[in-house]
């Protein structure tokens, strides 16, 4: 009983804490860089889903602040091989370099490139293998946009203006 009181004791000091510390959401109404940021990135299926999910996290902005160029490049290689020499699952390495620049100065505010890496399953029929293979490449978007966004927003914590 003693170690509940405790908990409770150390978790309502932590949330008293954080509120005298300026502390605030990253989401939050005038926090971050939501809305402030407009996106260019390659003409590419792969582009277009990194422009779509940052869009999603970061909204659309009209009269935008900032411009976000990304360049995504991916390749694919067997991870898995069947007892008959084919292959069973590839691995889709990928890297998105991104740079944020400054509508009005043209000041480079950051910079930098993230990694990742999905699979899919090559078994089956050619169409089935192709539908995975977009999903993954989907997905390999998306993870590569969401460490964008969180590279961002440590930028942006760090250095707000």
């Amino acid at each position: 009983m003693s170690s509940d009181a405790f908990s409770r004791r150390t978790l309502l000091l932590g949330f008293i804490s954080l509120s005298g510390c300026g502390f605030a959401p990253i989401y939050g109404a005038g926090n971050g860089m939501r809305e402030q940021i407009s996106f260019e990135s390659d003409d590419s299926v792969a582009g277009y889903r990194l422009n779509e999910r940052l869009e999603e996290r970061l909204g659309f902005s009209g009269t935008p602040r900032y411009v976000l160029r990304t360049s995504i490049r991916y390749n694919e290689r067997a991870a898995a091989i069947t007892s008959e020499g084919g292959t069973a699952r590839l691995n889709v390495t990928g890297s998105a370099d991104w740079v944020l620049t400054d509508v009005t100065s043209g000041a480079r505010v950051g910079a930098g490139q993230v990694e990742g890496f999905t699979s899919y399953s090559a078994t089956g029929s050619t169409i089935a293998t192709q539908s995975t293979r977009d999903d993954s490449l989907e997905r390999l978007a998306i993870l590569l946009a969401d460490r964008i966004v969180s590279r961002l927003l440590i930028i942006d914590l760090a250095d707000p203006a």
